[in-house]
């Protein structure tokens, strides 16, 4: 027998059906259920009720007996779908803060990374870290993550770069995803092609030891259907990257691109071979963001790194005006982006670049969804999962205007309550 769940009233139930999934939006496209109720029966989403029918329903449900269950919302609250994190790379072991202590004293990313520091400072320490330690380590931060709202959330690996560590990484995030532990959903990213390890001598001996001996392991555990690459000076070329990718994406992988975050090439790359999203862009310029809209390449802009670095926000508003599908996600990682507080992120970039509310909350929730190519999530809709927050408000606006300070009081995942 199924169990249903009616909760509400709710002051307000943003859907987020019927949005656009590129371009512009405007806050009077939202589709709001005032002072409603919503129906969940078993994981998902059996239907949303006007206050009429919350309260036909609520007087429905005083006479049934049996597993049905009514949770009655007592203060002002305003529900949404949960959040989406599309870009991270919360499997890791180690800190750098000694890179951020150098960063602000002056020193560029680049050079710190050419001094021994950067990206493979924290592959030494992730090479050193058991599987118990990194499985720790990502519980924690997965606890921290769905603490803050986000329900769903995309891993990458790459702080492994040889075989044995990058498969280390995927089955770890891999075990996390099926276990029970108390955190969002994971979808894995294998980005073995982060930056070339000491242990190759060049860039496209390396980029050819991914295709033929860690991919097709890759493939074979069922450990990721996503491949990712950095294409910046210091990691990989445009050149060598589009080869990489068009062999990946022949061995059966969806693709995503580290793009543009400090000099161009890679925009047009992800076009080229078609990627579902190119990430970063914060040095993307008109002609990239053209490339983009062509290849029909979703624009992912990562503000955490931005504030981790000091450096200017991506183009978020030429982006949207330009008539592209823009997700922000917050690019946790230990070096340029260690806050890992998507909402703050989303609201300060939202201020920054003239974004609506409407644009940024479907950044983060029905758009998002779209660049992990997932259909059963990003909106309040009947059959859709039930990952949803309630914030403690009595209107929308309320959210971003706190800019990120206001934090849900309720949360669900899949239909249960986790807050």
């Amino acid at each position: 027998m199924t169990q249903k769940t009616l909760i509400g009233p709710f002051k307000q139930i943003l859907t987020m059906k019927n949005l656009p999934a590129k371009g512009t939006i405007k806050d009077e496209a939202l589709e709001i259920i005032e002072n409603g109720a919503i129906l969940i029966e078993d994981e998902k989403i059996h239907s949303l009720l006007t206050e009429e029918q919350f309260q036909t329903e609520r007087k429905n449900y005083k006479k049934r007996r049996g597993d049905n269950i009514f949770f009655e919302i007592t203060k002002d609250s305003i529900l949404i779908p949960g959040f989406i994190d599309s870009h991270t790379h919360m499997c890791y072991a180690g800190s750098r803060a000694d890179d951020y202590a150098r960063r602000i004293a002056g020193e560029s990313y680049l050079e710190i990374a050419k001094k021994g520091g950067g990206i493979l400072s924290t592959v030494k320490c992730t090479r050193e870290a058991t599987n118990k330690e990194l499985m720790q380590l990502l519980f924690e931060r997965g606890l921290h993550h769905l603490k803050r709202g986000i329900t769903t959330c995309e891993v990458k690996s790459g702080y492994g770069l040889d075989l044995e560590n990058e498969l280390k990484m995927l089955r770890v995030i891999k075990q996390a995803k099926e276990s029970r532990y108390l955190i969002p959903d994971l979808v894995s990213t294998c980005l073995a092609a982060h930056v070339k390890p000491k242990e190759f001598e060049s860039h496209e001996d390396y980029l050819d030891f991914i295709v033929k001996e860690i991919l097709p392991k890759v493939m074979e555990e069922g450990l990721s259907k996503r491949v990712d690459i950095f294409i910046e000076e210091g990691a990989f070329d445009s050149e060598m990257s589009l080869k990489f990718l068009e062999q990946a994406k022949a061995l059966g992988f969806e693709i995503t691109v580290h793009a543009d975050q400090f000099s161009t090439g890679g925009a047009k790359v992800a076009a080229k071979v078609g990627a579902i999203s190119a990430d970063h862009l914060e040095a993307s310029q008109e002609e990239d963001i053209i490339a983009m809209k062509e290849g029909n390449v979703i624009a992912t802009v990562l503000p955490g790194a931005s504030m981790g670095l000091g450096v200017g926000y991506a183009p978020a508003r030429k982006i949207l005006d330009n008539g592209l599908c823009l997700v922000i996600a917050s690019d946790w990682n230990p070096g340029s982006a260690p806050m890992g507080d998507l909402l703050i992120q989303a609201a300060v970039l939202g201020a920054n670049q003239k974004l609506s509310i409407a644009e940024t909350l479907s950044a983060i929730t029905n758009r998002a969804a779209l660049a992990l190519n997932l259909n059963d999530r990003g909106e309040l809709s009947e059959g859709k999962l039930a990952d949803m927050l309630a914030f403690p408000c009595s209107k929308y606006q309320e959210i971003f205007y706190n800019q990120g300070i206001l934090r849900p009081s309720l949360i669900w995942k899949q239909g249960t309550r986790i807050i």
